[in-house]
């Protein structure tokens, strides 16, 4: 205030701006203050030099302002389980820091995602057991039943309960200089809680000089948007408003294991409390046991001419003629009508890449060899795949055609396209191939023949599965 001479007429106007920003951002209230640091005005004692000021100094204000360890005491009790401990087996406790609320032995408490209740027997802790802890406290909580509870789940008052879903709204700021790819799969992080997650298209961006919402196709290096997120299995959560521990999550690059974004969630989606799992009498092991066979997902990538289709038609004719059970899905063929609508932009191939991996999924829950033969540029969707499936069943062949053979054949002209330019986006030329660090299969083209291939791959599959 010094700077200005103490003008109250440039106080309010600060005031004034402030107010209007607050509320677009959802600040409800606020506490200004005319203060000099320079010359101690309303620090510790009102200033003569303000007259027109009666609100509180600033060292009254700290004094008295409700800090957020003690609301967060009153709100109800949740805590993350960072660590189960059970030493000898007299002895099983679920160790974390509460984050919000209270606890004391004798309370209800229940685990989430599984929803099973039990009491609380001890709170204890290196110096000796509590009658009661509080949000801010690190602890080992013991339970009255043997109940499952493991490290991401959380302990929570039995009553009221936080939610659980996989779909949110969210609001993404991006921290990589690589922008954000629609699609892709992600880790996501909140709390002790790790699950793989994709994002959507931006609803919209926000231009932080101005606060106008701005259409996006994505997020580039420090830009703030909404979008809407999945899981690939429901977490326990809260809204950032009301309880930052199980609202905050980073997203971490699965690649290069870098954090590329911080995220604060909004609200579960409508659409995922609504849809819940349906209970089925026949399960994939009885689809399996009919066809006398384990079921497998064998996934050819390489680039385009390396011979992925043909070998793969090779392989399911081969496996035909011994009486097992399969399906090829094509590239080219899928993208006629499952992915008739999709392009070849890279969100495009990623989105391509997850419905085959679904496709794939629900037939080798049928008890199917599933063969695919796709480019599948991105290590990360492969991955995407792979999780998908139980261990063991997803089995990757790398078609390993080096690119001035695979250019050299083009039985589809396609090269000669993307050398001229009138094929955009095109794998190898002006897009990249990830070429798969560890394969269960490698198939050297320029060493072997198609049928030889075949022959490899078949002996293979049928020695490990």
């Amino acid at each position: 205030m010094d700077l200005v001479s103490y003008d109250q007429g440039t106080f309010d106007h600060i005031v004034s701006d402030y107010r209007k920003f607050a509320d677009e951002i959802g600040i409800e209230s606020f506490v200004p203050m005319p203060i000099s640091g320079f010359k101690g005005d309303n620090i510790t004692t009102l200033s003569p030099n303000t007259p027109w000021y009666s609100g509180p100094t600033l060292v009254d204000h700290l004094e008295t302002v409700e800090v957020d360890s003690a609301l967060d005491q009153g709100k109800p009790f949740r805590m993350p389980v960072q660590w189960v401990n059970r030493p000898n087996l007299d002895f099983r406790g679920f160790s974390g820091q509460i984050a919000t609320g209270r606890l004391a032995p004798g309370d209800a408490v229940r685990v989430l995602p599984s929803g099973k209740t039990s009491t609380v027997s001890r709170i204890v802790t290196f110096d000796g057991d509590l009658d009661e802890a509080v949000a801010g406290q690190s602890v080992t909580v013991c339970l009255a039943d043997e109940i499952d509870c493991s490290r991401g789940d959380v302990l929570s008052v039995a009553d009221e309960p936080p939610e659980v879903s996989d779909q949110f709204e969210a609001t993404l700021v991006w921290m990589s200089d690589e922008a954000m790819t629609v699609g892709r799969g992600y880790w996501l992080k909140l709390g002790a809680q790790m699950v793989s997650v994709t994002v959507q298209e931006p609803k919209f961006k926000v231009d932080v000089n101005t606060m106008d919402r701005l259409a996006a196709k994505t997020l580039e290096l420090n830009e703030i948007g909404v979008a809407e997120i999945a899981t690939d299995k429901s977490i326990v959560f809260e809204g950032y408003d009301k309880d930052q521990a199980l609202g905050g999550f980073i997203l971490i690059d699965k690649m290069s294991n870098a954090t590329v974004a911080a995220g604060m969630l909004h609200f579960s989606l409508r659409r995922a409390q609504n849809v819940h799992w349906q209970a089925l009498d026949i399960g994939r092991r009885q689809h399996a046991d009919l066809k006398n066979q384990k079921p497998a997902v064998l996934w050819f990538t390489g680039l385009s001419g390396s011979g992925k289709s043909t070998i793969a038609n090779l392989v399911e004719k081969k496996l035909h003629r011994m009486n097992r059970h399969t399906f090829l899905l094509d590239g080219d063929n899928v993208r006629h009508g499952l992915n008739k609508d999709l392009g070849f932009t890279e969100s495009d191939r990623i989105e391509n890449i997850r419905r085959v991996g679904e496709v794939s999924k629900l037939m080798a829950d049928a008890g199917l060899i599933v063969v695919t033969a796709f480019i599948s540029p991105f290590r990360a969707e492969r991955e995407m795949v792979r999780a998908m499936v139980p261990e063991g069943e997803f089995i990757e062949v790398f078609i390993d055609t080096p690119l001035e053979v695979a250019e050299a054949r083009d039985v589809k002209g396609l090269y000669k396209k993307a050398r001229s330019g009138e094929l955009k986006n095109f794998t190898g030329i002006d897009s990249p191939y990830e070429a798969p660090d560890s394969p269960e299969i490698r198939i050297d083209t320029t060493q072997m023949s198609p049928e030889e291939a075949a022959n490899f791959i078949v002996d293979r599959l049928l020695g490990d599965i």
